[in-house]
């Protein structure tokens, strides 16, 4: 005779909802936005469906829509911005970034928490993430300008700044910045754990920032090691990092696991732009069946360990009741 029958928990929805081990959070979503120079700008970006380049007053349109909905954490990244050898017109006070931090902490205030992606990728002339000195990018000349552009975004009115550039040192650059300027609220979110990976390839089309020559490989991480992974987590850590993030999720929950047992800090992951298109050109085709891949995909990510899941679902997840 049977004692031991798992199957009496999933016997309804009921019973099954109740027992359910990962719970997700409208509270856990974070939702990216692309935003450009200029007026009255809504452009689909090909690469990226349902994702749009914004200019500030679309930008604030949109937001208050997705506020309705209860998206009140956002990404920026900035679009078509001047681009300089050394990434110097990263941190002025006029890049767009700036700009749309501003209008946007003006229009919401504490209702919105405005979260800020820092790197120069989209403001050099190479496309790298750091400067560029005969074919390698330098670390130490990099991380003055990595924390000017955090302090810049800060100054705008930045909840968060997120660098994602992976270079040696930089949250500690951009800590002690921030504090010496007053910004110690300022929240540093890590790219802690991003790889060199084929999954960003949307990304760059939108973000125009693939770089000219040459990969990022010296600087972002072999996604063949997981040890290391823990090791870059633990340091940003060490240099004051609030939130931990791994890029990209997807194929990296083994990443998201094993940090979440070695850190007490929040766990982000990125659902990133290659995970994303495929979702959707799949379900354009009919191959899958979109909600419920979508779904999956996040219960995965939280069931892996993630607290904060950034993605370019949010907005299809809490406007058509996913959730």
């Amino acid at each position: 005779m049977l004692i031991q029958r798992p199957r009496r928990l999933r016997k309804n929805p009921i019973i099954r909802e109740m027992v359910s081990e990962t719970k997700l959070s409208r509270n856990m979503f974070v939702y990216p936005y692309f935003v450009v120079d200029g007026t009255d700008i809504a452009h689909p970006i090909d690469a990226m469906p349902g994702i749009h380049h914004f200019s500030i007053d679309r930008l604030l349109q949109d937001v208050s829509i997705g506020l309705q909905m209860g998206i009140d954490k956002v990404l920026l990244f900035g679009v078509g911005e001047e681009k300089t050898p050394d990434g110097s017109s990263s941190h002025t006070d006029h890049t767009i970034v700036a700009k749309a931090v501003t209008a946007l902490k003006k229009k919401f205030g504490d209702r919105l928490f405005v979260i800020t992606d820092v790197c120069i990728c989209a403001y050099t002339t190479h496309g790298h993430c750091g400067v560029l000195h005969e074919g390698y990018v330098e670390n130490d000349p990099s991380l003055d300008i990595l924390a000017k552009m955090a302090l810049s975004h800060a100054q705008a009115g930045a909840d968060m700044v997120a660098p994602s550039d992976m270079m040696d040192g930089r949250v500690g650059a951009i800590r002690s910045l921030l504090d010496k300027n007053g910004f110690e609220n300022t929240g540093i979110m890590s790219y802690a754990v991003k790889f060199a990976s084929a999954y960003y390839g949307p990304f760059r089309e939108a973000a125009d920032s693939a770089p000219q020559e040459g990969d990022r490989k010296s600087y972002q991480m072999d996604f063949r090691n997981g040890r290391e992974a823990l090791r870059e987590a633990i340091l940003d850590e060490d240099e004051g990092a609030d939130i931990l993030m791994v890029k990209p999720a997807l194929a990296y929950l083994d990443v998201i696991s094993r940090l979440r047992n070695e850190t007490l800090l929040p766990v982000a992951c990125y659902n990133v732009s290659g995970e994303y298109t495929m979702v959707k050109m799949a379900a354009k085709h009919g191959f899958i069946d979109e909600q419920k891949i979508v779904m999956e995909n996040m219960h995965a990510f939280a069931r892996a360990g993630a607290d904060i899941i950034i993605t370019y679902h949010t907005r299809d997840i809490l406007e058509k009741g996913w959730l």
